[in-house]
């Protein structure tokens, strides 16, 4: 299992990395719209659509990355924009685990699959976006998530005692949560003082943070970090409600693209929003 796990591991990133290093904006947005696809997809069979009516959500979400992609209709998509997503997605964060499995699987099963479509290209969105400020952004921002994901398992592992929702997801627990805080707090530091150091041009998160001062930067570090737990834990609230242990077998040993991208899905959006505040 382990080795299955490492050869998807290294197969998905031999994927990513080119697209995403790429000087050309066309490849980043072409990998992320392959993956919201697949994701999408997902998201139809944990909400109840069968094997090949799921793929009328891989439609919709690959149609609205394309028309968007053709017509050039980022611009439309501002920082009021943003500010309106970030809201949405604290308020929908906090709704969805108040009321946990229950109150997910009494929405209305319509409105579920909008949900996945509306979040989803929201995440295609923050990419490409991101990938427009430079590579340093888009990377340092990808960068937290797999950090907060590293330094939890670990520390949750190590540490863990207190469950941090024990009905969505058993195996998260505050001191994870606290150990991703560790992690991406040093990694930004670091990422600080390599720039300060080496003097490098940089316009990474951790830099448009910073430049707002050290208390915005350690509440948006904070705020992101408690945001990937937040779309962990929806991603595992549907997968529960749908009786799932991964929400696909895409990736071997891995699960499915959402398995992956969980975390990202909010923390993203929201990485593009503190950067336009």
């Amino acid at each position: 299992m382990l080795k299955q796990r490492i050869i998807t591991a290294l197969v998905l990133l031999g994927f990513l990395f080119p697209a995403v290093l790429h000087p050309d904006i066309f490849w980043t947005a072409l990998a992320g719209l392959v993956l919201i696809s697949a994701a999408a997809w997902e998201w139809g069979r944990l909400n109840s659509l069968s094997r090949y009516k799921a793929l009328w959500m891989t439609a919709v979400c690959a149609a609205f990355c394309a028309c968007v992609w053709q017509f050039k209709l980022l611009f439309f998509f501002d920082r009021v924009f943003w500010l309106m997503v970030g809201a949405v997605w604290v308020l929908l964060g906090a709704y969805l685990l108040a009321g946990g499995v229950t109150r997910w699987t009494r929405i209305p099963a319509l409105l579920r699959l909008a949900i996945g479509a509306v979040v989803l290209c929201c995440t295609w969105l923050a990419l490409v976006v991101s990938k427009t400020f430079g590579i340093d952004f888009l990377l340092s921002s990808l960068l937290v998530v797999w950090m907060a994901d590293i330094a939890a398992y670990f520390s949750g592992k190590a540490w863990g005692r207190h469950k941090l929702a024990p009905e969505i997801s058993p195996g998260k627990t505050w001191e994870g949560v606290g150990g991703a805080m560790l992690g991406v707090f040093s990694i930004g530091f670091i990422w600080l003082a390599a720039v300060e150091y080496f003097s490098l041009p940089s316009q990474s998160l951790f830099d448009r943070l910073y430049a707002h001062g050290f208390v915005v930067f350690i509440l948006g570090l904070i705020f992101l970090v408690m945001m990937s737990v937040v779309g962990d834990l929806i991603e595992s609230l549907v997968k529960r409600s749908a009786g799932a242990k991964d929400s696909s077998q895409l990736l071997p040993g891995h699960g499915g693209i959402l398995d992956r991208i969980d975390a990202i899905l909010p923390t993203l959006p929201l990485a593009v929003m503190l950067a336009l505040l």
